[in-house]
Formats: structure tokens, sequence, C-alpha cells
């Protein structure tokens, strides 16, 4: 057997950070296998489906690296399939076609309420012949679901899972309208798609159940269920907005690595003994979907950005380049020529390893393609005292005598700088760090002075000096 996983968004918002983790155990799971990962875009809520959230699921999925097998299914574009099945379970009798009008449902919603039940349909047009039916009521189909015994899923992730059948009421499969019902497309998809493994969150496991009757009333094989907990806030709320509940692209835009992201994503309910940093060839080999806990996973993040610190510092440093340089020139509001990318480029050995996402690292380095006068901070201010100015003053012709300009070459000429005005090392590396960058904090001051390069640094000096 070919193992095949899906997923299978509703296109009503953005990919969301649950969502992620949905795919990402679905794609681990299929690659694991050796299997197949499919995408399926359900869209049939036309009035709640965008296009702009159909564009953003895949953009999502691109930028994390989760590439689905085949061609995007589209779940509208198959609405005479899904329609056709029902009308196939209403000639076989599995199927019936239901009058009631909104006003008898309304009452039928009510007194189950006041009478402290569970707000089912109560099967009313089951049994009754339609030459019955009231005029100018368009009916839907309801399924005719089993009545006795029950229904049990073998989940997977939450193991036996069973429900009474006279706790499930007999669903729409069509509309008044024609249109067929979620619960209907999804069954007749996952069957078409030739589903084997269903691996969603664990509020679908309800509907599990129904969509279980559906697959045996039309004599087909259910994919095994796999219902993963939902992702909490670390206060073991819901997870919202502030805890961390926004769109892939927004987590991109706050400067984390797609690979960052997978691997915090892997570790929310699943894991690999005590393996904290889990590439996506180990995850492949190791993926269980067993190993999935019944507790929903906290959303921590300190923890995605200490993990994306260890991948910043692992990231090859052109790469960093190009993520920066955007971020940089939209501060600068202007284009970076490529004597400013070769500067971040060499510098880059020493900046990394300070930043925690790529928004910091930009941060961080863009002092060194800043235009002169370089602005100077509150911190670095202080440091300018009429002293410091003096010896910068005298500072930039040592400087200017440097040979080779190299980091060494730079350290030593400060050096003896420091030992012939009778002050610390400090006392002159420190005004000069604020000349350099602007700033009381930076990689070394040194090795910043060799990225600049004479012309720059030195200029530098000259103007933090008057």
């Amino acid at each position: 057997m070919t193992v095949v996983t899906r997923f299978a968004p509703s296109p009503t918002g953005f990919l969301h950070i649950g969502g992620a983790r949905t795919a990402l155990f679905n794609w681990l799971f299929s690659r694991h296998h050796g299997g197949r990962f499919l995408l399926r875009i359900e869209d049939t809520d036309r009035a709640r489906s965008t296009r702009a959230a159909m564009d953003a699921i895949v953009e999502g999925l691109d930028w994390l690296g989760l590439r689905w097998d085949g061609d995007v299914v589209y779940q509208s574009q198959r609405l005479e399939r899904h329609a056709a099945v029902a009308h196939r379970l209403l000639a076989e009798g599995n199927a019936y076609r239901c009058y009631c009008s909104p006003d008898e449902l309304t009452a039928m919603r009510e007194t189950a309420r006041a009478e402290g039940r569970k707000m089912l349909y109560d099967g009313r047009w089951r049994d009754r012949d339609p030459s019955e039916a009231p005029p100018g009521v368009d009916p839907v189909v309801r399924f005719r679901a089993p009545r006795e015994g029950e229904t049990v899923v073998e989940d997977l992730v939450q193991g036996a899972v069973r429900v009474a059948n006279d706790q499930l009421d007999d669903m729409v499969l069509l509309r008044a309208d024609g249109t067929p019902t979620y619960m209907l497309s999804v069954v007749v998809d996952d069957h078409d798609m030739e589903i084997t493994h269903a691996i969603r969150g664990d509020d679908h496991l309800t509907n599990a159940f129904r969509q279980t009757q559906l697959f045996l009333a039309m004599g087909w094989q259910p994919p095994a269920y796999g219902h993963i907990p939902l992702i909490h806030g670390p206060d073991g709320a819901k997870l919202s907005k502030r805890h961390g509940a926004l769109g892939v692209e927004a987590y991109r835009d706050m400067g984390y690595l797609p690979e960052a992201l997978l691997n915090y994503l892997m570790r929310l309910g699943w894991s690999h003994g005590d393996d904290e940093i889990i590439s996506i060839a180990q995850a492949i080999a190791w993926f269980d979907i067993r190993g999935v806990g019944r507790a929903a996973a906290r959303f921590d993040f300190d923890k995605l950005n200490a993990l994306n610190g260890h991948y910043i510092r692992e990231a090859d440093d052109a790469r960093l380049v190009d993520l920066i340089v955007p971020r940089i020139e939209a501060g600068l509001g202007g284009a970076l020529d490529a004597t400013a990318k070769d500067r971040l480029r060499r510098a880059m050995g020493g900046l990394k390893p300070r930043a925690k996402t790529i928004n910091e690292l930009a941060d961080n380095a863009a002092f060194l393609v800043r235009p002169r006068p370089l602005s100077i901070d509150d911190k670095a201010r202080k440091l300018m005292t009429d002293t410091a100015r003096e010896r910068l003053s005298r500072l930039a012709g040592a400087l200017d005598a440097v040979e080779p300009w190299d980091e060494a070459g730079v350290e030593g000429a400060v050096r003896a700088f420091a030992a012939a005005e009778g002050a610390t090392l400090g006392d002159i590396a420190q005004p000069l760090r604020a000349a350099l960058t602007g700033t009381s904090v930076s990689p070394g001051i040194f090795e910043v002075a060799a990225v600049l390069g004479r012309p720059e640094a030195v200029g530098r000096v000259r103007d933090a000096a008057r």
C-alpha cells in the first residue's frame, strides 16, 4: 500500500501556525513511508473563501519547504462529483429528502434546548412519503445514519474512540439549493484522492464519526485517522494572536528561518527522546505519528527564538546577507551597492552569533552601511567626552598609517596608541566603538574596523572627533 496523506485547509484565512504543524505532520508521515503528500483547498464556502487566503496557503507551504505531490485540488471544482454521490445514496436508500421548513428546525432546536437535550435533528422526514411535502419548501438531502450500535474510530493518536449512534443525527448532504456540504465533500474527496491517512486537529474528531459512517454506507474504506491535540498558549489558554496564532507569513516577516520554525513545530506535541535540534532529514527518518502526545502543546516564543538563533548561527553567510539586505534597504530608504553587501558578508561571522531573528540581525548590521556622518545613540554619546574626542583625533592619524589593514594590524595600532597616551585599552576602544558603530555594543571593534576598511573607518573616527 502506498501511503497518501493530505493537507486540506479552508481558505477563509491565512496559513496559521496550527495549520502549518498539521501540514508538517502529514508531510513527514508520507515522506517517512515513501508515500505521497497532497494539497486540497476546501473552498466550498464561497462567501468566506478568498483568493488572497488561497495564495497565502500555497506561498506559506512553499516557504516552509513542504512541497506537495501533483497539482493542488480545489474542492469547489468537484461539486458535481460530490452531488452525484449524494444522489447515489438516495437511490440506494441511504439518504432521503427532508422538507422541514426553517421555522420547524428552529422550533426543534428550541425544544431540545428547553429539555436539556442535544440539539439534534429528530428524523421526522426519515420515513415519510415525499408526497406529504408542503408546498414551496425546497428539500435538503440527509444521510440516513445508523441508529443502533456505535461507531468506532481506531485513532492513531487518541486510541480507540467510540460514540453511540443514537448520539448522532442525520446530517445534511445536499443543501436546499443542491450544493454539497463540507461533510460530504471531504468524504468523496478523500476516497477519490485515495487518502490512506488523515492527520488533523482533534477539533475534527467528532467529524470522524459521521465521516466514517458515510464511508461505510458507500462501501468505501475510511482512511486511518490521527487527531492531534491543538496548540495552546504558554498559559494553557487557547492559542490567540498574543500567544503566536499568526499566519506563517508573519513569522517570515518577523525574521524566523523556515527550518527553525519547522524544527519548533515538529517538537510541539512530538518528540524523539531528548533531541531538540532535529533536521528535516532526521525528522523524516524518525517520524512516527504514534509518538504524538494526547495533551495540548504549549507555544513558547522563547524556545522558538533560541532555535532560530541556532539556525542563524548555522546558516550560510551569503544567504543571511540576502535576507537582511531588503530589511536594511527599507530602513535606509535606498539600495545598497556591491561594496556595502560585501561588507555585510565579511562581517557576518561576528554578527550572527548575537542575533535571534533575521530582523535583529539586520538591525545589528545596519551600522556597517549607514552613510556618514554616522548618527550616535545616547549611550554611545556619553562616551564622547572632550578627552575622548581629542584622543580620537590623534588616533585617526595612527590608524591612517596601519599596514596591512586587517584585524591584527588595527588592534596592534590601538594598543600602541593607548600605551603612548598613558590610557587603558578600554579608554580608547570604547569611544572608538562609538565612533565606528554609533552604539556602545557591537562585534569585536577591531574586526569591525577591518570590515569597514581604512577609508570608511578612519573617516568615521574623524567625523566623531569633530
